[in-house]
């Protein structure tokens, strides 16, 4: 009946999982199985026909998360189940009452904030440049998310923004939500509030939302926030099959209005909550979940990962460099090294804590010769090239094909460009070479008997979940781009002071944000995990992170920095080299 969902649980998680009655808190360190947990959890519910799939309602916060999941519960069976963002559920809900509510369609979302605010500025006849206009976008995220007033705003950030005083900054605000309703438009944060508002001010519509939905989960609940948190309750009214999944220690977006204390404190709202901790770690080896837990020792909500017994793998070491660049080739270096014994480039990840830090690291990689691909660009399935090589596969699908399925995907590929041989790492035609050579890749993969248009329809389908297929390359990534991910071998830079923590981080709050921050990069570590720090040159040398002393370098092997020299791509010559050639 159950067909194999609680096959290969550990004791926590099939606790977890059979626990079908709300309410239920699971505390989910990283790489626990908190999504094998959900999704089987959902599955053994509509197996055992205690859940009905259309009544069921599964939150978390990106749309990648969201098609993760769907595709998770296809595999086991289970369709109809609304695997959601909370953005998507809103707004679905919205388009469907405002016509019944309001008469007419529902406004439109707004096209991002600045372009609002800049008109908004322009009628008020004040001036500040694009950077100021993000910094009040931020702010009217802030206050919409935390549901404050613009006047909770004025008292709670009386500073101003940039060389706006605060004055300007709420007639600012006031302006924007002018324009917005004049063009009968919400942004984001207003999909959110307008659904609630709805659910609150209309029992019909609460009444047929929660006979709909009887059944919720909760995915990575630390990142809730109050506007979030609130329409929860309303979906849920007074019911209480609800099951909220996170981990505190992980809780990195708290200046978007994110709160660990709804995961934290969920039982004061449910005092009769079931407590589950899933705490043996399946991903990383045991001196990398030590680094972790020495890190987070003593912060509230710590979970205790354990990890699996009789793994042979290396302590993790830390590096000191010299400054920026001397710490860029010494990664590359590393990650040289690392090819050259074997390594997968598509399980390697450079990790830092700001974009700002990428720019040495790509121009030495480049140099270097290892290709690379930057997470935060555009994603995979937006790429011209790859939309140019669906268009082509579709067209393909339609003839009759002579040949086999994967012989016919290479030839519509060699067509577009792709080659036996990459080009140079580090351009724009070796972006394109590894995106169609990861289609192809993801081809052969495929079991026998799959065919063209199969392939194809499993492209779109993976288009709309956002499920990118790997490339063949070492990633770059901020540490909150990185969050949800994993790679055998990690490469976090900057553990220095001012750079992770960030210099603007100050009080205990935001240092404490940073240490966690410090934490999702560790715990994306399955094998090998390196740390490195650049003094810096100038006046003001920074001091190794304090985050390194809380590790303890008893849990760190210290390795001194290599001399500082140029990577070489294997094969190419060296400066001394060529300038031999030269003379000759």
């Amino acid at each position: 009946m159950t067909g194999g969902i609680l096959d290969g649980l550990d004791d926590a998680q099939r606790e977890a999982v059979t626990t079908l009655r709300g309410p239920v808190r699971v505390l989910a360190g990283a790489g626990t199985g908190k999504t094998r947990v959900i999704t089987r959890r959902i599955a053994l519910g509509v197996a055992t026909g205690t859940y009905s799939p259309g009544r069921v309602m599964a939150v978390t916060f990106t749309a990648k998360a969201a098609g993760e999941m769907r595709g998770r519960l296809r595999g086991l069976g289970v369709d109809g189940v609304a695997a959601r963002t909370f953005h998507a559920a809103a707004l679905a809900q919205l388009n469907h009452f405002w016509p019944i509510v309001a008469g007419g369609s529902a406004p439109t979302i707004a096209d991002g904030k600045v372009r609002l605010l800049a008109q908004a500025a322009s009628s008020l006849g004040i001036q500040a440049d694009v950077a100021t206009l993000r910094d009040v976008a931020s702010g009217i995220e802030w206050r919409k998310v935390s549901l404050r007033s613009i006047d909770d705003y004025a008292r709670e950030r009386p500073d101003g923004v940039g060389r706006l005083d605060l004055g300007a900054v709420l007639d600012l605000q006031r302006a924007y939500e002018k324009t917005k309703d004049q063009r009968h438009q919400l942004d984001f944060e207003d999909v959110l509030l307008a659904c609630a508002g709805m659910i609150e001010s209309e029992p019909r519509v609460a009444q047929a939302v929660r006979e709909q939905y009887r059944h919720f989960t909760v995915d990575e609940f630390q990142d809730v926030s109050a506007v979030q948190q609130r329409l929860l309750e309303l979906w849920l009214g007074d019911r209480r099959d609800i099951c909220v999944v996170g981990d505190a220690n992980q809780t990195v977006y708290t200046f978007a209005g994110a709160d660990a204390s709804y995961l934290l404190g969920f039982e004061r709202r449910h005092p009769d909550a079931r407590l589950i901790r899933l705490e043996r770690n399946y991903r990383s080896a045991e001196p990398v979940l030590r680094v972790a837990n020495a890190l987070m020792r003593g912060r509230p909500g710590a979970l205790e990962l354990v990890g699996e017994e009789g793994e042979d793998a290396p302590v993790p070491t830390v590096v000191r460099y010299d400054d920026d660049e001397h710490e860029a080739q010494g990664v590359a270096r590393a990650v040289r090294a690392q090819l050259t014994a074997g390594a997968d480039p598509s399980r390697i990840a450079v990790l830092y804590r700001a974009h700002a830090q990428s720019a040495p690291l790509v121009a030495t990689f480049a140099a270097a010769g290892i290709p690379v691909t930057v997470l935060g660009g555009t994603r995979f399935f937006d790429l011209p090239e790859v939309r140019q090589a669906l268009l082509a596969l579709r067209g393909a699908s339609v003839a009759t094909q002579e040949q086999g399925f994967v012989d016919s995907v290479r030839d519509v590929l060699r067509s577009l460009g792709l080659t036996n041989d990459p080009p140079p790492a580090g351009g724009a035609l070796r972006d394109a070479w590894e995106a169609r050579r990861a289609l192809l890749s993801l081809a052969q993969e495929q079991p026998a008997g799959t065919t063209l248009r199969a392939f194809t329809d499993l492209l779109l389908a993976r288009a709309r979940d956002q499920h990118e297929p790997a490339r063949a390359t070492v990633t770059f990534a901020t540490l909150h781009a990185a969050k949800g991910l994993e790679w055998d071998h990690v490469h976090l830079l900057g553990l220095a002071e001012g750079v992770l923590p960030i210099g603007y981080a100050r009080s205990f709050e935001e240092i404490d944000e940073e240490r966690r921050l410090a934490y999702v990069g560790i715990t994306r570590a399955a094998r090998t995990l390196s740390l490195s720090w650049a003094v810096g040159l100038g006046r003001s040398p920074r001091a190794a992170s304090r985050f390194l002393r809380e590790i303890g370098m008893r849990n760190l092997d210290e390795r001194p920095a290599r001399a500082r020299t140029a990577v070489r791509t294997p094969g190419a010559a060296s400066p001394s080299d060529r300038s031999e050639r030269r003379r000759s």
